[in-house]
């Protein structure tokens, strides 16, 4: 049986920021991910990519040494040769000499983990020179480069060893300065090729529609929501203009991008990250999370709202998380999607839920892992 050579490339400080509400780890803001308490999480993603993978036999792995992609197949008892150095701390220059190196040895796929920041050192590095399959693990995730989740992935990487072809998708460069400023800034940063397995593909996030009808809906479904709410109920709302107009309806500021909590019809929290709502939790007993899908995709959770980690909504419960949006925006989605790094709760949290698209107004929709 003829081998295929895949690299693998784990970016160690991707998507320490989310649970923290950094809304992201570029530059230097892994030390202060780290200073308030955040964990790593591509080692998990990682991990879970290579459990699933059913063709492995088949591969001829070349990794990054160490915590960039080395250790974990080698936990795994899988035969890898590893490609270039690193030191203590790594760099996105690891990431591209090592991806160019890769190539350089006869490399046929690259498997990345990370965010959208990891995507553009891969397309800096080989462009379209090889197909890659990236594992979403950053705290921006908006790419269409993207697998849905980690299984996801690894159904991708089997797709191209089984001979599938590949597809050219879109890297965003997202704006982490202007992220953390509440606005969301982006342009196409360039393109790499991925298997074509449409059903493992993350759409791109698409565009928010501004249009004054779509306004008006959301100031519907606000005004439903408000007239319906427990004042006694902590109500946690994510991200996104839908959700500001229930804070503008009740008269408050909301942070655009970040996740703020609501009680009696006050504000309690603003921008929270994961530490800042389990508190709220040790005040407040009965909770609710509101969020809205994002458009192109569907995710709820798992995308932009890293601070409702597994334990935050595991504290809330399906049965109190209320899914709004737009019907052009839901109508326009296939289902809605799940990807929070914990595959049992994605399961919990699959099958069909409830979504407000306007006054005293719902649809049904699927959530899918």
């Amino acid at each position: 049986m003829k081998e295929k050579t895949v690299g693998l490339i784990v970016n160690p400080v991707a998507g320490m920021g989310g649970s923290v509400g950094l809304k992201g780890t570029d530059g230097e803001m892994h030390e202060k991910a780290l200073e308030l308490g955040a964990e790593p999480v591509t080692p998990g993603r990682t991990r879970e990519m290579l459990a699933h993978l059913e063709r492995v036999d088949e591969i001829a792995f070349l990794a990054a040494p160490g915590r960039m992609g080395a250790r974990y197949l080698e936990e795994m008892g899988i035969p890898a040769t590893v490609i270039g150095e690193i030191g203590k701390e790594t760099s996105p220059q690891d990431t591209k000499q090592i991806a160019e190196a890769m190539v350089d040895r006869g490399a046929k796929l690259l498997i990345f983990v990370g965010g959208d920041g990891t995507a553009r050192d891969i397309t800096d590095a080989v462009g379209t020179s090889v197909p890659v399959v990236g594992v979403p693990a950053g705290v921006k995730v908006f790419s269409a480069a993207f697998a849905l989740s980690a299984r996801a992935a690894a159904e991708m990487v089997d797709a191209f060893v089984a001979g599938t072809s590949v597809t050219e998708e879109e890297v965003l460069d997202i704006d982490e300065e202007a992220f953390r400023d509440d606005r969301l800034a982006s342009r196409l940063y360039g393109t790499l090729l991925v298997p074509e397995v449409r059903t493992s593909l993350q759409p791109a996030k698409a565009a928010s529609n501004v249009s004054a009808p779509a306004e008006e809906v959301k100031r519907d479904i606000a005004r439903f929501f408000v007239e319906t709410m427990d004042p006694d109920t902590l109500i946690l709302l994510g991200p996104g203009t839908t959700l500001r107009a229930i804070t503008d309806e009740l008269g408050l500021s909301k942070t655009l991008l970040g996740v703020d909590a609501v009680h009696g019809g006050a504000l309690v929290g603003e921008d929270l990250n994961e530490a800042g709502i389990l508190e709220l939790f040790e005040e407040y007993d009965e909770r609710k999370i509101v969020v809205t899908p994002i458009g192109g995709n569907g995710f709820i959770f798992g995308r932009g709202s890293k601070q409702f980690t597994p334990t935050v909504i595991r504290g809330v419960g399906r049965e109190n998380v209320t899914v709004v949006g737009t019907q052009r925006k839901v109508r326009a989605l296939d289902c809605l999607r799940v990807d929070t790094g914990d595959a049992a709760l994605d399961e919990t949290l699959s099958g069909y839920m409830k979504v407000i698209v306007g006054y005293r107004e719902w649809m049904m929709m699927e959530v899918r892992c």
